[in-house]
């Protein structure tokens, strides 16, 4: 029987979410709340629709000559993959069977570690974790919930040699201080598992989804930061040893 999982909805040939060409599955539920989310549909955990494995890989499949030609392959992003992670262990064991590299796109709130997390992560091919702000207080004002549980997730892929990318959304007034980059890059300098961290400009494409829904955009008249301000983000976190993009 094909493990059933609930979904948002699954894009067939994305090209930011991981290397190559991907099929990406957006799964239902988050509870974090960022401010700048822009999948604010999936938060709710009864929301979306329930898929199968099986109905997910057939779809995949149809498109494995992309993948494959490209370096791509699958991606669990969300909402948040992590909320079910049963679902998520028997997609990616499913694609590895069938040759098609695995990517698991997290915020890295693991509310209890158990044994099906090392089973997700035994399938995954790469880590794209979100690392939203190294400082506490401004990191629960920005998401709604402590950092600590992403930190210590964080040292857990480096303790399993987890092949992990680092993302980084620059929120002006919130993430884009020399201070906040300072910290990201002391936290990760010794953690020989990550590849790269991608920097990822805050955008305002999510507020009409927040309006459509009856809620107020919290970062309403917030532009998006300069390019002065990624490339000195970018220096910063290339001085501690890291290959840093966006």
């Amino acid at each position: 029987m094909s493990a059933t999982g609930r979904i948002h909805s699954f894009e067939s040939c994305g090209t930011v979410d991981g290397p190559g060409i991907r099929f990406i599955v957006f799964l239902q539920g988050c509870l974090m709340r960022c401010q700048y989310c822009h999948n604010r549909d999936t938060w709710d955990t009864h929301g979306g629709r329930e898929a199968t494995v099986d109905e997910l890989m057939h779809e995949a499949k149809s498109y494995r000559h992309f993948m494959n030609s490209s370096g791509g392959g699958v991606t669990a992003s969300g909402g948040e993959a992590m909320l079910q992670p049963e679902f998520v262990r028997d997609f990616f064991r499913a694609a590895q069977a069938e040759g098609i590299h695995t990517c698991l796109d997290t915020n890295g709130y693991i509310r209890k570690h158990t044994d099906v997390i090392d089973e997700v992560l035994n399938a995954t091919d790469l880590v794209m974790l979100d690392l939203k702000q190294m400082d506490d207080s401004i990191h629960q004002n920005l998401v709604g919930v402590p950092n600590k549980r992403v930190l210590d997730f964080a040292r857990y892929l480096h303790q399993r040699g987890q092949k992990t990318w680092i993302r980084y959304v620059v929120v002006p007034g919130y993430t884009d201080d020399e201070r906040s980059a300072h910290l990201l890059g002391e936290f990760i300098k010794d953690m020989d598992n990550i590849e790269k961290v991608e920097l990822l400009p805050y955008h305002q494409l999510g507020e009409h989804k927040w309006e459509a829904m009856g809620f107020d955009y919290p970062l309403k008249g917030v532009n998006p930061p300069k390019k002065e301000t990624m490339e000195t983000i970018k220096e910063i976190l290339s001085s501690y040893g890291k290959k840093v993009m966006y």
